[in-house]
């Protein structure tokens, strides 16, 4: 196993230990809404793309729901098929899950047919990050290479606050986070 393979073992149970240590009505209230200073950050109308959050991520469905009802678009990552890049469909609307289907990786996504969006605003998830706003995704690099083509959206990390750690190895291609939220504080990164 190389560094970055053995820091997601790592942190993925790090990760997986405290999402489980609470209970599932209450991992939703702490990532209840997004916090005041990161509200400066993003501009009014922008389309917000999130993930939609696996079982020991940082949950997203109430920053969804609350963007969604102060009358921001909402977008998801969405694959045509496993290996294709990633692009943003939008969710028409966030508290209703039945309008979401399985992506080729097993997340749930748009359906087809949704309108594609490129979000100015996107909360990324992560593995682990720094203080710095380093971030280890997943490995897929799905991320990476679409902020790449969109230099100017905002890239947000929501994490627990075990994934932070002072150093990661990072490469060309990795792009700062503009700012961490985990449920303590908020990390700005140097994007």
């Amino acid at each position: 196993m190389n560094e970055k393979q053995l820091l997601r073992a790592e942190l993925r149970a790090k990760r997986r230990e405290v999402a489980e240590s609470l209970p599932l009505a209450m991992r939703g209230l702490v990532f209840r809404h997004p916090p005041a200073p990161l509200l400066t950050m993003i501009p009014e109308g922008a389309t917000i793309g999130l993930y939609h959050a696996t079982l020991h991520e940082a949950p997203t469905a109430a920053y969804a729901q609350w963007f969604h009802e102060r009358g921001y678009p909402i977008a998801l990552p969405w694959f045509a098929a496993r290996g294709d890049a990633m692009q943003f469909r939008l969710w028409s609307n966030p508290h209703l899950e039945d309008e979401l289907g399985p992506d080729p990786y097993g997340a749930l996504q748009p359906a087809a047919d949704a309108d594609l969006a490129i979000p100015g605003v996107v909360f990324v998830p992560l593995i682990g990050f720094t203080a710095r706003g380093d971030r280890l995704g997943q490995g897929g690099g799905h991320y990476d290479r679409w902020l790449d083509a969109n230099p100017t959206a905002l890239a947000i990390g929501l994490a627990w606050d075990c994934q932070k750690v002072e150093n990661l190895p990072t490469e060309s291609h990795d792009r700062p986070l503009t700012a961490v939220v985990t449920p303590t504080r908020i990390y700005e990164g140097t994007a």
